[in-house]
């Protein structure tokens, strides 16, 4: 039995379709009345529960074989440091003591790029960055390196655990409607839409997913692995959407230092409007940052393929234009 935590967000639902195809009996723990509509007609056994109560999560893990830890919050506003670090870190404590006092094989979790220190004078990021547990980028960074040097003093103190981080998480499913899956539809439509300065790597969900399950199989205890895709910058994967949407609609670009001012406003707005966040200096420091990522330990390691990411944006494209009337924008402030 494989556990999956935060199977019904994006990542996650793909990783469980993934292991179901591949003749895995999954167990997906929710939150008490989640929407797990993402899972809709799948063969799967949810438990309910929450990685903050060590009881529920022991009964989650009873049983279990191995367990992918990837339910986390992402918040890229500065006010919510207190509930990330709570579900970050604490809650990936309790996952690890569960391991351990259940006897799970291995634990899996999912960290990422953002754990790792921003390098800005290393010419290209991998594995030998360490986790930044005082990045002053931003509290879902430290919370996520805190976390991943949790499970690699966990993986020497005995467990059996392995970490990987993906890149910019793109593709289909998108039952949530991401950040990125929002800005996808805007540049989809004919009206004009906006785009900015900076570049990032982006990686398809599919190929993520598939690297967690290469992970667990091929992986070395204790070691983490970086899981990329493709670097591009905001026009031009702006460009490649609306090459697959066959469409082309007027480009509002506005410069990197513009965004960057404004964006303490935007937070303000966003936050007494009760609006899903933007634009946010976060944001725009991510994008101005190193964005040169390679996946070769993964490659070597695991047998971790990419694919290209004109696919990935044409799959996007042409899943949302079948999904995107029944799926409506969500209220959360984060996503999983």
């Amino acid at each position: 039995m494989i556990l999956v935590t935060g199977g019904a967000g994006h990542l996650g639902n793909v990783l469980v379709r993934a292991l179901l195809e591949k003749g895995e009996k999954v167990r997906v723990l929710v939150l008490p009345g989640e929407d797990v509509s993402s899972l809709e007609g799948l063969d799967f056994e949810t438990v309910e529960g929450n990685i903050l109560d060590p009881v529920q999560l022991r009964k989650a893990v009873e049983g279990v074989d191995l367990v992918y830890h990837m339910a986390a919050l992402v918040a890229i506003t500065s006010d919510k440091y207190e509930l990330m670090y709570k579900v970050n870190v604490e809650g990936t404590r309790n996952v690890i003591e569960a391991c351990r006092e259940m006897g799970v094989r291995r634990l899996v979790y999912t960290s990422s790029i953002h754990a790792l220190g921003r390098a800005e004078g290393v010419t290209t990021m991998d594995e030998t960055i360490a986790f930044d547990q005082v990045n002053p980028s931003g509290a879902y960074d430290r919370t996520k390196a805190i976390a991943s040097a949790l499970v690699q003093e966990a993986a020497k103190s005995g467990l059996d655990a392995v970490i990987v981080l993906p890149t910019g998480v793109i593709g289909p499913s998108d039952f949530r409607r991401s950040e990125m899956g929002e800005m996808l539809l805007a540049w989809m439509q004919k009206k004009p839409s906006i785009s900015t300065d900076g570049a990032y790597d982006f990686v398809d969900v599919r190929d993520v997913a598939e690297g967690h399950i290469l992970a667990a199989s091929l992986g070395r205890s204790g070691e983490a692995y970086l899981l990329s895709g493709s670097q591009v910058t905001v026009s031009e994967y702006r460009q490649m959407v609306q090459e697959a949407a066959g469409i082309r609609s007027h480009e509002i670009r506005l410069p990197g230092w513009f965004v960057k001012r404004i964006a303490p406003l935007a937070e303000f707005y966003y936050k007494i409007s009760r609006t899903r966040p933007r634009i946010t200096k976060y944001a725009i420091e991510t994008l101005q940052s190193n964005s040169r990522v390679t996946c070769i330990k993964a490659e070597t390691e695991l047998g971790y393929r990419r694919r290209p990411l004109r696919e990935t944006v044409a799959d996007t494209v042409q899943w949302w234009r079948e999904n995107r009337k029944r799926i409506k924008p969500s209220l959360r402030k984060s996503s999983l």
